[in-house]
């Protein structure tokens, strides 16, 4: 009898830890707190309708929901960016955060997405591997994409993306989605590993995370370094093979470094901005000026350590003052839903940042491009022709 009792706890366990832990997990870290905020405008709910809005910052592909059902819990999924008139999503995929993750001060020697991975029954090989983690979110994707019945599409190069937008003319519902790697830790330090992304599908890489790594140093690293050797190698591979270079939580250090050797655009895909609030990985505005130089974008986040607050009005403020700094060709949003974070809305309601944007007194075609225009303007330029 004992032993059955036993027998049976252990199953109990097993299946709560396997069946039940990333889900709990997601519905924690991935919140949307009510805010006061007031209906959209008329004038803004008949623009909105004619934006094709994108987005350069988003997690979704870390967690245990479809892409394709409308989820109970998060920040997005195919029928809420259908009903927020997303036209392309930039998805990351995650591959190591720190235990304790902070903006101040984080090391390397934890790994809370191991344990991610374990619980959630992705492949064995994704427990030890960072590149298996990306390779794993990629085919994740791919899947979603073929059982969607063509209404995700997956962007990998300018006529991937020509084809969506022109079809979006009598198919509004489709909607690109554009892989990028949060941090090259995917790369476990191999070139050879940056060519099996690419060819996944990985378009836009980011240099950290919130640690330093192999190739640099973060915003909330231990050292803070620059670029390492490695580091540099990485960014003349990513220009040669027409990836996008994302400073996204990258140091000070490895800003300078990044700038000093661009030839082409670089991004910050999701950000706050300091001239409207002073947090550790804000961008100031020299920065700002000088990633703008390369014709880059810079992602507007919408969470309270990006914008100091949740309301629409706090992310218009935060993008009014990027856009007196680098013009108005050169902001974009940057969301980071789903990514451990809380926001005031989800992505189906968008057309809250697009009356936000016009009460802040900007015209219907600076709202276009902002909510969208500038993104796929840069991706149309700099992704690969094939």
């Amino acid at each position: 009898m004992f032993r059955r009792v036993a027998a049976l706890a252990l199953f109990l366990g097993l299946f709560g830890l396997f069946y039940l832990a990333a889900p709990m997990v997601d519905r924690r870290m991935n919140l949307v707190a009510p805010i006061a905020a007031t209906e959209p405008s008329p004038a803004a709910t008949r623009l909105h309708a004619t934006l094709a809005v994108a987005d350069m910052h988003g997690d979704l592909l870390l967690w245990p929901r479809s892409l394709l059902a409308r989820g109970r819990s998060g920040h997005e999924d195919l029928p809420r960016m259908q009903e927020g008139g997303m036209a392309l999503q930039v998805l990351s995929s995650v591959t190591k955060t720190p235990r304790g993750i902070n903006y101040v001060k984080n090391d390397s020697t934890t790994d809370q997405i191991q344990l991610l991975a374990v619980v959630s029954r992705w492949p064995w090989a994704t427990w030890r591997s960072r590149t298996e983690r990306s390779l794993f979110h990629a085919a994740k994707l791919d899947r979603a994409v073929a059982a969607s019945n063509g209404r995700l599409v997956a962007i990998r190069s300018s006529v991937d993306l020509a084809g969506l937008l022109a079809s979006r003319a009598n198919e509004p519902n489709r909607v690109g989605i554009l892989l990028s790697i949060e941090g090259l830790h995917a790369a476990e330090g191999k070139v050879e590993n940056l060519e099996r992304l690419y060819r996944a599908g990985f378009r836009m890489m980011g240099i950290t995370h919130f640690f330093d790594n192999e190739l640099g140093g973060s915003s909330a690293g231990v050292v803070r370094g620059g670029l390492t050797a490695f580091g540099r190698e990485a960014v003349r591979w990513m220009e040669q093979h027409r990836v996008i270079v994302d400073l996204a939580h990258a140091s000070p250090a490895t800003i300078d470094d990044v700038l000093a050797m661009a030839t082409r655009p670089v991004v910050v895909s999701h950000t706050g901005v300091l001239g409207t609030c002073s947090r550790p990985r804000n961008l100031s505005d020299d920065q700002i000026r000088r990633i703008a130089a390369t014709g880059g974008v810079i992602g507007i986040g919408f969470w309270e350590a990006a914008v100091c607050g949740l309301t629409p009005d706090t992310i218009a403020a935060a993008i009014r003052h990027a856009v007196d700094i680098a013009g108005t060709d050169r902001v974009g949003l940057g969301s980071d839903f789903d990514g451990s974070t809380t926001t005031g809305f989800d992505v189906s309601r968008m057309v809250l940042v697009t009356d936000a944007l016009l009460r802040r007194g900007f015209s219907d075609d600076d709202v276009r491009r902002i909510m969208g225009g500038n993104l796929l303007a840069l991706l149309m330029s700099t992704l690969p022709g094939s």
